[in-house]
């Protein structure tokens, strides 16, 4: 694929930048949490009605998956392009014109402009599906923030039979404009949840001798955990516990029967995901009873590692290239201790997700507030930039595969 066609794409994409933005701005306008996202889907519909689209739909979400056919000659490949579609449990603080009306609801993680940005990305290639041969398949997927969307949507048969490649896009709001940043091998961690509930024998606080007091075991197995995080683990095979809450008592004067531990476990290697889990249930009960109470773990698995294809990196960083002006690549030089369910896909697929730098120009995104925070904004100029880059990565490997 030349540098003059995936110029080429940058300008079409460009052309497409008005209803683009306008699908984001009412996306996150109105956000909707986990698996059921109902306005979003219906929104994505409306806006790709005129183009030569098959949709297919599941039982478990409101996930789509549009279908679109090149009328080229040329080898039947098949790749799949991603866009996440819910939100964030958040109150919006950014007082943008089109902010969230909805109470307890914002579009913190940039789902609406992944989501725009694939639509941005189906229209392009359907502007040029006759430059090119194979199929290209549009995911929306709903529920990512924890809810395992593209595990149910895989499940429902929607991506059957798999593509040949999959690609992914993440904005990065406090990341350069147009910075494209990835890297082969593990590029987010697995992260699961766990509890921990300590179980004594409360008592009168002024009697501490006559109970069995959950709460200074519960503070040891919490300092203990990150022990075992530097000791039984290797630097050069990371993993993160972060105990995040602590619930334990009623009044100030009561010692309670129970204490509970609650928060995530991160790694970059099965292997370690599996030995996290059963460290973390052996150190809890052995502490407890050590001091005559017991401990029970429960681990809520999340998801696995996510995993990127060298040559689908490869491929990233040469259309990056060939795109020119506005974008260039970055290789990460460590993965990040996020997680993604996009992992679901890369599991069963090759491909990759890049990181899409989305401050604005000029600035190098320090000063930005990050994801997941109330006050994240978007430049939204860098939404043609991604349409392009999603369309590039489908239109190069459908005509050279990973070669």
């Amino acid at each position: 694929m030349t540098p003059p066609y995936h110029t080429a794409l940058l300008a079409t994409a460009q052309d497409f930048a008005a209803p683009v933005t306008a699908l984001r701005r009412a996306i996150h306008a109105e956000p909707e949490l986990g698996l059921a996202n109902p306005k979003t889907r219906d929104k994505v519909r409306a806006a790709l009605a005129h183009l030569p689209l098959d949709w297919r739909e599941g039982p478990s979400t409101t996930g789509l998956v549009a279908r679109l056919t090149g009328t080229a000659d040329g080898p039947p490949r098949r790749v799949l392009l991603r866009g996440d579609t819910d939100a964030l449990p958040m109150e919006e603080q950014t007082g943008l014109d089109f902010a969230s009306t909805v109470p307890g609801a914002m579009h913190a993680c940039g789902h609406d402009t992944h989501t725009a940005m694939l639509a941005g990305a189906a229209m392009v290639l359907s502007a040029r599906r006759a430059s090119f041969a194979g199929e290209v398949l549009f995911m929306f997927q709903p529920g990512e923030e924890g809810w395992h969307g593209a595990r149910f949507m895989l499940d429902d048969g929607l991506l059957d039979p798999l593509p040949d490649a999959a690609f992914a896009l993440h904005i990065m709001p406090d990341s350069a404009h147009g910075l494209v940043s990835g890297r082969a091998g593990a590029l987010l961690a697995s992260a699961d949840r766990f509890e921990v509930i300590v179980t004594g024998a409360g008592g009168h606080a002024s009697m501490p001798h006559q109970t069995l007091d959950p709460m200074p075991v519960a503070c040891e197995i919490v300092t203990a955990i990150q022990a075992m995080v530097t000791r039984r683990f290797s630097v050069a095979d990371p993993v993160v516990v972060t105990v995040a809450q602590i619930a334990a008592g009623t009044t100030h004067n009561v010692i309670p029967d129970h204490a509970i531990l609650r928060g995530t476990m991160r790694a970059l290697s099965p292997a370690n995901r599996a030995a996290l889990r059963q460290r973390l249930e052996i150190l809890a009960a052995g502490i407890a009873s050590a001091h005559g109470l017991c401990a029970t773990t429960t681990i809520f698995e999340g998801f696995p590692v996510t995993v990127c294809d060298a040559r689908a990196v490869d491929l990233g960083e040469a259309v990056t290239a060939d795109l020119g002006e506005g974008l260039r690549f970055q290789r990460l030089s460590h993965p990040i201790m996020g997680a993604e369910d996009f992992a679901y896909v890369l599991d069963k697929v090759p491909g990759a997700m890049f990181f899409l730098g989305v401050a604005a120009p000029g600035s190098d995104g320090q000063g930005c507030c990050g994801i997941h925070s109330p006050r994240m904004v978007v430049d939204e100029s860098a939404l043609p930039l991604g349409t392009a880059l999603l369309a590039g990565c489908a239109t190069r490997f459908l005509a050279h595969g990973f070669g």
